[in-house]
């Protein structure tokens, strides 16, 4: 089992080079940020976790942009992984981003991993003129049009929201075709199908409830053929509903084709690693964590109210 580490970058606490450094020198497997470009002010989109306008705090209000984030770690290690949860893609220039991609796996060696999102945020996608009805279409165009940029010596594409005639573009991502997409989302019929068109694995979201039910109804077919991973991902560790006292979430465990029940449920970590016969798969964990000291701490006693650390995919 290898884990990794989810930090909601803001322009407050450890930076995400810090912050990579110190995750890589723990053994921890990825580092993952989020995305907004920005916040309008008057919004009706309801937050996932707040199922209301109101967010959950102000580093929504602060994020720090993925790409640059993701580049300054890369740039201070050299084994860790380099993820989104989630970037929103529909936010930018589909042939810019594609660039900016590209030559982060290849200046890092081949770290990417690209956890996309449809964006709950209607008011944020609006402002950068992409119709929220059309969200899932949008984004599969964008990405198909991505990845024969990065695939292809001249490279075309004729989308309904992409289009552009043959060209060069280099450099190509050291990962082929693409790096592993992911795609942040509720547990449903609906998005599945979409990662089996267009996607790589699935990232669940903080508050889903049903995820072993969801992992089950991923085509198990599309995995076997070398589709789908299956990623579970849980909360930071915070304060249980309704209760005074600070706890680490449970966090379910997933490789790719099979769910695993977590400690707690009796099985230990060799169990889980004969059960799956070496198919190890990541697994994103919040450490709350912003010094080498606080590292060792065990994740009941991490602090739940430090700025940058946060759900693994909100966006």
């Amino acid at each position: 089992m290898r884990f990794g580490v989810s930090l909601f970058t803001c322009d407050r606490g450890v930076t995400p080079a810090a912050a990579a450094r110190s995750a890589e020198a723990h053994g921890f497997d990825h580092i993952y940020v989020p995305e907004h470009t920005h916040i309008p002010v008057v919004r009706s989109s309801n937050h996932p976790a707040t199922g209301d306008e109101t967010l959950p705090d102000d580093r929504y209000l602060r994020t720090l942009d993925p790409w640059v984030s993701l580049a300054s770690a890369a740039s201070v290690t050299e084994r860790i992984g380099l993820g989104t949860s989630v970037a929103l893609p529909l936010e930018h220039d589909p042939i810019a981003l594609a660039k900016t991609i590209a030559t982060l796996d290849h200046l890092s060696g081949g770290r990417v991993t690209f956890g996309v999102g449809f964006g709950w945020n209607l008011e944020e996608l609006a402002d950068h003129g992409v119709p929220p009805a059309k969200r899932r279409t949008a984004l599969k165009d964008y990405l198909a049009a991505m990845q024969a940029l990065w695939t292809s010596d001249e490279a075309e594409h004729d989308g309904p929201f992409v289009s552009f005639g043959p060209c060069w573009a280099w450099p190509k991502p050291v990962q082929q075709p693409r790096p592993e997409i992911l795609l942040g989302a509720g547990g449903t019929e609906k998005n599945f199908e979409w990662i089996v068109a267009a996607g790589d694995g699935w990232i669940t979201t903080p508050i889903e409830q049903a995820v072993e039910d969801g992992v089950k109804r991923t085509p198990d077919d599309a995995v076997e053929a070398g589709g789908p991973s299956r990623v579970a991902a849980g909360g930071r560790p915070g304060r249980r509903p309704g209760s005074g006292s600070p706890r680490a979430m449970a966090r379910p465990r997933c490789l790719r084709g099979r769910l695993l029940p977590s400690r707690r449920h009796g099985r230990s970590g060799r169990d889980l690693h004969r059960r799956v016969g070496g198919r190890r798969r990541t697994v994103p964990v919040d450490p709350g964590v912003n010094d080498e000291s606080s590292a060792r701490r065990t994740r009941d006693q991490r602090p739940s109210s430090w700025c940058p650390s946060g759900p693994r995919m909100e966006a």
